[in-house]
């Protein structure tokens, strides 16, 4: 096995303190800070908003009539979802793009009609890689290398290694007083790689694609925990946080097993049983269909349970469910207890490309200065129709108090022609 290196550079009390891991020093410049934009911030009412966009899989079929009408009309959910919403950060949470349409010389360029209503907006985005994101033709290095044309991407990797995945990082969000770095982060914001999908320009060698694992990989594990510890002891204190990653975790699916009160947890589940991080796989590392589920996101699951302050991991993957559930208890057939009480919350399929006619939207998570004391963050969907459903506080009570039940609407590419050859 590869050694994991982590690397941390001196620093006063008050510095920034990123950790690396692997061994690329000229990745030490830059992870938060961009020449146009400066550090993310609170507004000064002491809010901080966020728009999290998922599963747009752009680049379906783009050979059919069909293919780019899905892509122009996910443009104008993602211009619907902005005109509505005023975020801080949008969020691109997974499957930007539906790798296994795309070629080897333009795979990444449908990143550039992703974020061209960001751009125009002046907007600035950080981004997860989901299965999707990596094919035989396509990696999440070469869409953060694309994603790297714009100032507006706050999108990095802190984590380096064969098996680590390319968007493992964080970023701080800071008071709305603070201009640069050296103030005291408000809110944390961890992004987390799940992989999954295949290899790059790799075939066995009976010609078939390869297989990535799709879990979070331990060496990001170790990195999330060191660089926590690291900052609560920097700044001699608990900084409350935000996750995402694309692909949920077991916890996710034996708390849809045990039920979702559509009530309590408002919100869809339609997608049931839903597909949690190393489903199919064994827990030796086999991947041939034999096993059903191998454990291997069990270290991240104790991680995100374990750290203080992390309020809520926000995931993607199944397009249909939107619903948030609150981890407070050890869950049928698994073996880890949470420690502190996470919210575990899907966001809302965004684009047209991906399975499925649910009404494509955009989840709000909503931070103000004043309920971060109690960990609590606010949150809820902006459909294209310009509606909003599953309003909720994700507070001490969530799971106890009542809610109206999230409609189940379907919308329909208005432009595309399924039966064209």
């Amino acid at each position: 096995m590869k050694s994991i290196q982590v690397m941390s550079r001196p620093r006063s009390p008050r510095q920034k303190v990123p950790l690396y891991i692997g061994g690329h020093p000229s990745a030490r410049v830059g992870h938060w800070n961009t020449d146009s934009f400066g550090p993310l911030t609170f507004k000064g009412d002491g809010t901080f908003q966020l728009s999290i966009f998922e599963d747009l899989h752009f680049g379906e079929n783009a050979w059919d009539q069909w293919g780019p009408q899905q892509d122009i009309n996910s443009v104008k959910v993602i211009n619907e979802i902005l005109e509505a919403e005023s975020p801080g950060l949008v969020v691109l949470n997974g499957d930007l793009i539906t790798g296994e349409n795309t070629f080897l010389e333009n795979s990444t360029t449908y990143v550039d009609q992703i974020v061209g209503p960001l751009v125009d907006r002046g907007l600035t985005w950080a981004s997860t890689y989901g299965n999707h994101d990596y094919d035989y033709n396509i990696s999440g290095n070469a869409i953060l290398a694309r994603e790297k044309r714009w100032s507006n991407s706050r999108t990095t990797q802190m984590v380096f290694g064969e098996e680590s995945g390319v968007s493992n990082y964080y970023l701080p969000v800071y008071d709305s007083g603070c201009s640069d770095e050296s103030c005291t982060p408000e809110l944390l914001l961890w992004f987390f790689d799940s992989r999954g999908g295949f290899r790059y320009q790799q075939k066995d060698d009976s010609g078939n694609r390869v297989g990535q694992p799709d879990w979070v990989d331990f060496s990001v594990v170790n990195w999330f925990q060191q660089t926590n510890s690291e900052l609560v002891n920097t700044y001699s204190k608990m900084i409350p946080s935000l996750g995402f990653v694309h692909i949920p975790t077991y916890a996710s699916y034996a708390f849809q097993g045990e039920g979702v009160d559509p009530h309590a947890e408002p919100g869809i589940n339609d997608d049931l049983p839903l597909a949690p991080q190393a489903q199919g796989w064994c827990a030796d590392g086999r991947n041939d269909g034999s096993c059903d589920y191998g454990g291997q996101d069990i270290p991240f699951m104790q991680a995100v349970s374990t750290v203080p302050g992390f309020m809520a991991l926000f995931s993607g993957h199944d397009h249909g469910d939107t619903f948030c559930v609150k981890w407070d208890r050890l869950l049928s057939n698994m073996t880890v207890a949470p420690r502190n009480d996470v919210n575990l919350c899907f966001s809302q399929h965004s684009g047209y490309g991906g399975y499925g006619n649910w009404e494509r939207g955009s989840r709000q998570v909503l931070v103000t200065k004043s309920k971060l004391e109690k960990l609590e963050v606010d949150t809820w969907i902006r459909l294209e129709s310009g509606n909003v459903v599953g309003s909720v506080s994700l507070n001490s009570t969530y799971g106890e108090d009542r809610y109206p039940a999230t409609n189940n609407t379907k919308t329909f590419c208005p432009t595309c022609n399924y039966t064209s050859t």
